[in-house]
């Protein structure tokens, strides 16, 4: 598969701490790749740098075959790529639909708008039914539905998600693991960093493993799910 996204030679740091070193992957186009490792390995930094909110030290980002790197946040969006963060980030006070107005800030028209909250809608039926409530009166589960949809508004070819099943109850996580893989079914690729690594794995094609900001693994998820390495740090029993 032709790569969507590809990150050549990655350096990340806050002052002289390097969150990632060296890092170089690709996400093939129509794929699902999962980011996994542990807590401080560079995953969410990984992701802030292709989503322009971190500036890389080092290395290049390519969108589709167009250098990336280091370009403003909206012009990412524009692009075609947008970042639902970890925690969620929609705002409280604001009611659902706002929050999908704003998340659909690029848009031409309201009556764009206004297609692009329908279809979020049927995605997730909850939010329909709560359109004029405040977000944050939404379940944590609904909250992380009201993040992904409004990352959905402009229609990205490439979704960046992280950790979309934090904090939620398990039932709660699998439907979200559904709904990632009906967006992906639609077309939209989508680079997943999550903790629930075996879960991850299992709806993924690809996946890129880290520690202490360095490559680990990548490869194909289904020979992940048998690595002795892999098992032993992320997935334990079954």
């Amino acid at each position: 598969m032709i790569p969507l996204l590809e990150v050549r030679d990655l350096s990340v740091a806050y002052g002289g701490i390097e969150a990632v070193r060296g890092l170089s992957f690709s996400v093939p186009e129509g794929s699902i790749v999962s980011l996994i490792g542990a807590n401080g390995a560079g995953k969410t930094s990984t992701l802030l740098a292709v989503s322009g909110l971190v500036r890389p030290r080092a290395g290049r980002i390519l969108f589709d075959g167009q250098d990336i790197t280091g370009r403003r946040a909206d012009r990412i969006v524009r692009a075609g790529i947008a970042h639902v963060p970890e925690g969620r980030a929609i705002l409280e006070p604001l009611s659902v639909a706002e929050n999908l107005d704003l998340g659909g800030w690029i848009l031409p028209d309201r009556r764009s708008l206004r297609r692009a909250m329908d279809r979020v809608f049927d995605l997730f039926p909850r939010l329909a039914e709560r359109r004029r409530q405040m977000a944050g009166s939404l379940s944590g589960g609904e909250q992380q539905m009201l993040a992904i949809g409004r990352a959905l508004m402009v229609s990205p070819r490439l979704l960046l998600l992280d950790e979309p099943s934090m904090g939620l109850a398990p039932l709660l996580v699998a439907r979200i693991f559904h709904v990632i893989e009906n967006i992906h079914r639609s077309g939209t690729t989508v680079l997943l960093v999550e903790q629930n690594a075996r879960q991850a794995l299992r709806i993924s094609q690809r996946a890129v493993v880290l520690s202490h900001g360095l490559l680990l693994r990548d490869g194909e998820s289904r020979s992940l799910l048998s690595d002795p390495v892999i098992v032993e740090a992320f997935l334990g029993k079954a």
